[in-house]
C-alpha cells in the first residue's frame, strides 16, 4: 500500500513526485513512455518558463526528471489498465497483470495530439504526416512543408520549419490567428512562409509518402491541390482521461472538473496538468498543479490516519 501513485510523467506528474516525495509520502510513478517529461519533449525551444529562457524542451523534462531522481522517487514504466475506488483505497491494474494499491492517487497524464480525420492522413503518418515539427522537421530540409492550426504550437512549428524548409504554407480555417502576438509578429516577418486563411485540408495524397495535399478555400469553396512533402498537424489537443471515465468527473470535452486544489469530487482522486479543466495550459500551470495536487493528497492521507 503506497501512501501516493501518480499516473504520468510529465510536468505535472514530476512535479507532484518532488513536492509529495518532500512531504515525505510513500510515492510511486507509472510511466507508459520510456522516458518522462510528456509532450514537453518534442518541444525545441521553451521560452516562457521562469528563469530558463530558450532551454531546449527536451533538457528541460530530462531536468526534471532528475530532480524527481535525486529525490529517490520511485518509477515504474507500465501502462495503466484501470483505476477502482474501493473506499479507502485505490486499486490500480497495470499491464503486467499487477494491481497496485494507494490511499491517494493523481492523474497526470496529459493529452495527446487532435487529427484531421480526413483521408490520408492515417496512411502517411510516419510518411509525411507528423505531428511534432521538433521531432520530424529535420527529414523536410529544403522541401516544401505545410502546417496546419493557428494556435501557438502550430505557430511556432511553422517557425521552427521555416529555418530549414525551402517553403513553408500555414493553413488555418479561420480568418485570424489565434497564436501569442510575438509569434504572430515574427512568423509574418518570415520571407518564405505563407499563411492561407480560411483553409481546410480535404485530403492527403501521394504514392509511398505525401506529396500533395487538396485544399479548400472555404470562403470560395474552390479546392486546389497544394504541393508539401511534409504535413505537420497543430490542431489542438485530446485529454488523457478514459481512465477516470467510470467516475464521471469529466466535462463534455474529457476534461476533469477538480478546483485549484486539484481535487476531484471522488475522495482521494486528484488531477493535474493539461487534463485539469482550466483557461491555460502551459508548462508553467501543469508544475503548479502538480504542486496543489501533491499538497492536497498529503492532507488527504494524512487525515484518513
Amino acid at each position: 500500500m503506497h501512501d501516493l501513485i501518480i499516473i504520468g510523467s510529465g510536468p505535472a506528474g514530476l512535479s507532484a513526485a518532488v513536492y509529495a516525495k518532500r512531504a515525505g509520502l510513500d510515492t510511486l510513478v507509472l510511466e507508459k513512455n520510456p522516458m518522462s517529461g510528456g509532450q514537453v519533449l518534442n518541444t525545441y525551444e521553451v521560452d516562457n518558463y521562469l528563469g530558463m529562457p530558450g532551454i531546449n524542451g527536451f533538457d528541460m523534462g530530462m531536468q526534471f526528471r532528475e530532480h524527481a531522481d535525486k529525490l529517490g522517487v520511485e518509477f515504474k514504466e507500465c501502462l495503466v489498465c484501470s483505476i477502482e475506488d474501493a473506499g479507502e483505497k485505490k486499486v490500480i491494474s497495470v499491464d503486467d497483470g499487477g494491481r497496485l494499491e494507494a490511499k491517494a492517487v493523481i492523474l497526470a497524464t496529459g493529452a495527446v495530439h487532435a487529427s484531421l480525420c480526413v483521408p490520408g492522413e492515417e496512411r502517411f503518418t510516419g510518411k509525411g504526416v507528423s505531428y511534432c515539427a521538433t521531432c520530424d522537421g529535420a527529414f523536410y530540409r529544403g522541401k516544401r512543408a505545410a502546417v496546419v492550426g493557428g494556435g501557438d504550437v502550430a505557430l511556432e512549428d511553422a517557425i521552427y520549419l521555416a529555418r530549414m524548409c525551402e517553403k513553408v504554407y500555414l493553413l488555418h480555417r479561420r480568418d485570424e490567428l489565434r497564436g501569442a502576438d510575438i509569434l504572430q509578429r515574427e512568423l509574418k516577418a518570415l520571407p518564405n512562409v505563407e499563411i492561407l486563411y480560411s483553409h481546410v485540408v480535404e485530403e492527403i495524397q501521394g504514392e509511398d509518402s505525401v506529396e500533395r495535399l487538396l485544399v479548400k478555400n472555404l470562403k470560395t469553396e474552390e479546392s486546389f491541390a497544394l504541393e508539401a512533402s511534409g504535413v505537420f498537424v497543430a490542431v489542438g489537443i485530446r485529454p488523457v482521461t478514459e481512465l477516470v471515465a467510470p467516475f464521471d468527473i469529466c466535462d463534455e470535452g474529457g476534461y476533469v472538473a477538480a478546483g485549484e486544489d486539484c481535487a476531484t469530487k471522488t475522495q482521494g482522486l486528484f488531477a493535474a496538468g493539461d487534463v485539469r479543466k482550466k483557461p491555460l495550459r502551459q508548462i508553467v500551470t501543469a508544475v503548479a498543479d502538480g504542486a496543489n495536487a501533491a499538497m492536497s493528497a498529503a492532507a488527504y492521507v494524512r487525515s484518513c490516519l
